[in-house]
């Protein structure tokens, strides 16, 4: 049983066998996929699964905590496994999303919330940009 399917089973889910595959299709992402693209990896081990069957099922992982929506500015959301805590870069020419994690702005945050007089609880954050004329790939 993979990490992500413990969890689920601690949440109370119950793992039918389409759920089994979402999962791992999510589990083995190495990108940020949309529904579709979950529905379409998903499809391809498991022929029975329905979009619907996927949409239901990430709402409900979503509700639950267990992976993380995002809307990077593209019309559609991307999910991934709530699991570290990072931020993503995405680029606005490719739509490529890059994770990065700094110290100094993880204690940055913590002291801007301090100073306004908060204990920090939650966040999100994403950058947007484009590369620069000197880190383009030729």
């Amino acid at each position: 049983m993979s990490e992500l399917e413990e969890r689920c089973a601690e949440a109370g889910l119950k793992m039918t066998g389409q759920r089994k595959v979402i999962l791992q299709v999510l589990g083995e992402a190495e990108d940020h996929p949309s529904v579709e693209d979950v529905y379409g990896r998903a499809k391809a081990i498991d022929s029975s699964i329905s979009i619907a069957t996927v949409y239901r099922t990430l709402s409900l992982l979503d509700e639950l905590d267990l992976i993380v929506k995002h809307e990077f500015q593209e019309g559609y959301s991307r999910y991934e496994v709530n699991s570290d805590h990072h931020h993503h870069l995405v680029d606005l020419e490719t739509g490529e999303v890059v994770e990065f994690q700094n110290d100094e702005l993880e204690a940055l945050k913590e002291k801007i919330a301090r100073d306004l007089g908060y204990d920090l609880v939650d966040h999100r954050l994403e950058l947007y940009g484009k590369k620069t004329g000197k880190n383009k790939k030729k």
